[in-house]
């Protein structure tokens, strides 16, 4: 049956393990299983090569996204890492300018080294992106919408200019999740996520995916996931698997305050300017209600007074000041110097990304207590 989005992801891939008729996946906790007889399997041989909780979870992910294949790694940046593994030296990757400073880092610091070059533009304007193309370029890595300054990139287009130059596309879906966007379904080539955030949902464990469909492709990710060894747990993967199980009712709620939560920053005196997609004013409002079924829980905000900023990171108390997003607790960062201090300050200076800006991951808890809370804080 051809189930809607949030009925797919309550049953996952299996809907029950079949052996049993476990309506929970089982933990298999286990690193080795035993053969049948010499050259026989089960299908299960070593748990760094595939075992049957993480398999579950990398159909299941690979189904929210319409993809045919899911990789299931120990974090976000262990899968971008593994993306990038699929390029050779010399090779030239077009970046979105704004993005998670992890992926600026891993970029600069890791595989600038073994000769692949990174060219970062404003992907908001695909006209940007067209322009940086080389005889060399093989792919476009996009986060849309941004991290922090909530872009909106246009994903056929990219798709659309990446594919006449013989080019892949890879999206950073981790902010929309496939609940709200599917990627693949615009002609990406390659999604990544950061399954520590919305998928887990409980800030509980570290988790990260690529989901594809191209056959070539993913005969190279068998192998380097494999070869590197950087694979879910089994434990860690059950995890998600519970947290995607209410991954629609969660974004729902996480969306439906943001909204309103966007809305009183507006009318605030001592913000300067609120960045959320779901605002009609946002510049990608109109790309988004094209290629998006909703606009997300990620919010930053810049204040009139840098004064402000600590104010409201010791003061808030319903609202958590700590890294990451996504999770079912209101959380509160300052880009700056935690998600992208790796990031050169000319790039953040250009991008906004500066002494005034915050960052409010929302979460599902009572839109008026989070009101109060921030209402407080800058009191």
């Amino acid at each position: 049956m051809n189930f809607k989005i949030d009925t797919k992801v309550v049953h996952g891939n299996s809907l029950y393990e079949v052996s049993t008729g476990a309506v929970s996946f089982p933990i298999y906790q286990s690193a080795t299983f035993r053969h049948p007889g010499l050259r026989e399997t089960t299908g299960y041989d070593y748990s760094r090569l595939q075992n049957p909780t993480r398999e579950e979870l990398e159909k299941t992910i690979a189904n929210l996204e319409n993809g045919k294949y899911g990789f299931a790694f120990s974090s976000g940046m262990a899968a971008i890492s593994t993306v990038l593994t699929l390029f050779n030296p010399g090779d030239h990757l077009i970046f979105s300018d704004d993005l998670y400073g992890g992926t600026f880092r891993i970029s600069q610091e890791i595989y600038k080294k073994y000769g692949i070059e990174f060219t970062f533009v404003d992907s908001s304007n695909y006209n940007n992106v067209e322009k940086a193309f080389k005889d060399n370029t093989r792919a476009v890595f996009i986060e849309t919408p941004s991290n922090p300054i909530m872009k909106v990139t246009d994903i056929k287009e990219i798709v659309n200019i990446a594919k006449s130059r013989g080019a892949i596309t890879i999206v950073d879906n981790t902010f929309m999740t496939p609940y709200f966007q599917r990627p693949l379904e615009l002609g990406a080539d390659i999604v990544v996520h950061s399954g520590t955030k919305y998928l887990g949902g409980h800030n509980d464990t570290l988790a990260g995916f690529i989901v594809l469909s191209d056959d070539k492709i993913n005969e190279k990710m068998k192998i380097f996931q494999k070869s590197e060894g950087a694979v879910l747990a089994p434990f860690d993967s059950w995890l998600i698997l519970r947290g995607i199980k209410t991954l629609a009712i969660r974004l729902e709620k996480q969306q439906s305050n943001a909204l309103i939560i966007a809305e009183w920053l507006k009318s605030n005196k001592a913000i300067d300017k609120v960045y959320y997609v779901g605002l009609p004013e946002h510049e990608g409002y109109d790309i988004s209600k094209r290629q998006s079924s909703g606009f997300g829980a990620m919010i930053s905000f810049s204040v009139k007074d840098e004064a402000i900023v600590e104010k409201i990171l010791r003061k808030v108390k319903v609202i958590i000041f700590a890294e990451s997003l996504g999770g079912v607790e209101s959380l509160i960062t300052y880009p700056m110097v935690q998600t992208h201090a790796d990031v050169p300050k000319e790039i953040r200076d250009r991008l906004g990304v500066n002494e005034k800006l915050l960052r409010l991951s929302v979460g599902i808890e009572n839109s008026e207590d989070l009101i109060k809370d921030l209402e407080q804080a800058l009191a």
